[in-house]
């Protein structure tokens, strides 16, 4: 539990140091491009020397790697931590209460432990690998939801390019675009939607890692398109796309896409 305890610990520091930024024309400022080779946002960089500044005096990991940095290496800890200081960023900047910090920690490429956090709200997930997942420290539980003309699902495609996703779009009964990635793969875990679909390719290590394991701890399913275990190189210039269901639907989803 030290990770998950350290992870709280972070939270609150970046909470105090972007209080009085979230809403703001300032908080969308361009600093920098950074190591995904986009722009970093101002209360990005914010967020990020936070957990920097906390793991440099904490050794919780031997390497971080995060969007805005890349990787940086410890040298008294052990294992990964993939990290996205603030998931939503635009959310943030607008006022719009759905962004998150999201933080995994894996040992030799498998992901063990998982905190996301929505710093608008407080809400919390947090999952150990074979042990449990958690909203609030409540366990949590995909939805039984089996027809597609029955589910609420998050799909996004490049640039809204509907294409790939017609079929399926005329299927299901609802579509929702939250805008954090984090988030709403752990609200598949816990049954608010019944899916999350992202075609775009871009979708990095650090926007992913943490609430695929909340998902799949609560019962869900997440592959590559074809329905393939999917995988991230440790660096945040490669993207991949991705579906999460809650299992049930899993193959129609991947033969609708087809």
């Amino acid at each position: 539990m030290e990770f998950l305890s350290a992870c709280e610990e972070m939270t609150k520091a970046v909470k105090d140091a972007i209080c009085d930024m979230e809403g703001t024309p300032a908080a969308g400022d361009t600093v920098k491009i950074g190591a995904d080779l986009t722009p970093t946002k101002r209360i990005d960089q914010v967020a990020e020397d936070c957990i920097v500044e906390y793991l440099s005096s904490h050794p919780l990991c031997s390497l971080l790697v995060s969007e805005e940095l890349g990787t940086k290496e410890f040298g008294n800890g052990k294992g990964t931590i993939f990290l996205d200081p603030i998931d939503g960023t635009y959310n943030a900047v607008a006022g719009i209460p759905f962004y998150a910090l999201s933080i995994a920690y894996a040992v030799q490429g498998e992901v063990k432990q998982a905190f996301v956090c929505n710093l608008a709200s407080g809400e919390t997930f947090t999952a150990i690998k074979g042990k449990f997942s958690h909203c609030n420290n409540r366990p949590i539980r995909v939805s039984a939801i089996s027809h597609l003309d029955e589910c609420a699902m998050s799909v996004y495609g490049r640039k809204f390019d509907p294409t790939r996703v017609m079929q399926l779009g005329m299927k299901i009964r609802r579509w929702r675009l939250l805008g954090a990635s984090a988030l709403e793969l752990c609200y598949v875990g816990c049954g608010r939607i019944d899916g999350f679909i992202d075609l775009r390719g871009t979708l990095r290590v650090t926007d992913a890692a943490a609430g695929m394991l909340v998902c799949t701890e609560s019962g869900g399913m997440v592959t590559d398109l074809e329905g393939n275990q999917i995988r991230f190189p440790n660096e945040v210039t490669a993207g991949r796309c991705l579906i999460a269901t809650n299992n049930v639907l899993h193959h129609k989803v991947i033969e609708y896409l087809r």
